[in-house]
């Protein structure tokens, strides 16, 4: 179970009951990044429209808007519409769950919440998206990289990642890079053209340069290591 990919996480949690509300939501605030707590469906919907929500457990029956109705309603909606969702049901709501397949939900939990059956749910709804994503950042790496030849490009790019802040924005100069590695300014300014181009590299305005926040140290480790192999 990857509780620190949890930790990451901004999720929605719809449930009137304030008992079952209260009690599921000091256990998610514990593995979670920031949860948003909502009444009933029309207050989760809200919500949603007005945050960038990575996952979304809800009831089923609540007043004003019902789950099944809040779920189409993301589903139908342009603002993340494939955003993981997660319901909570009792036994005597089965009535319900086909209508929340046909909505394409990735799990489900039964009342009462178990701590550890309602983290592995969500584990396994926000999985297939991690992995996505990390498909996506190295495949951009690596589509990026696999365009440059020569050591000194390479070098270029070993430099740009090792002096970056942890925000990695990169604030050097093209003179810092020849002053460290003996290489041309045109050789510079067409290395940064073409990390532009390829999207690994995207400028904040004039010296300051930020590399794709979807790539994250692993893959830009992995990467450049592939590079030279």
């Amino acid at each position: 179970m990857n509780l620190n990919a949890l930790s990451k996480l901004t999720i929605l949690y719809a449930e009137d009951d304030n008992d079952t509300a209260n009690l599921t939501s000091l256990v998610l605030e514990d593995y979670v990044g920031r949860l948003l707590v909502a009444k009933n469906g029309q207050e989760a919907l809200n919500l949603f429209k007005l945050h960038k929500v990575d996952l979304v457990i809800t009831d089923i029956l609540m007043p004003k808007m019902n789950g099944i109705e809040l779920i189409d309603a993301i589903r139908t909606s342009s603002t993340h519409p494939d955003v993981p969702i997660v319901i909570t049901t009792a036994h005597t709501e089965t009535k319900y769950l086909l209508d929340a397949i046909r909505l394409r939900v990735d799990g489900y939990i039964l009342k009462p919440i178990n701590v550890e059956e309602l983290l592995h749910a969500l584990d396994k709804a926000i999985l297939p998206f991690l992995q996505a994503d990390e498909i996506a950042s190295k495949n951009l790496l690596i589509n990026a990289i696999s365009t440059f030849v020569g050591g000194k490009k390479i070098a270029i790019i070993q430099f740009l990642l090792s002096h970056c802040d942890e925000d990695n924005i990169f604030y050097g100069s093209y003179e810092d890079i020849i002053a460290h590695l003996n290489v041309s300014k045109p050789t510079i300014v067409k290395t940064f053209k073409q990390l532009i181009d390829t999207g690994i590299l995207i400028k904040i305005k004039n010296k300051v340069y930020k590399i794709h926040p979807d790539l994250d140290q692993n893959a830009k480790n992995n990467a450049l290591k592939d590079s030279n192999s």
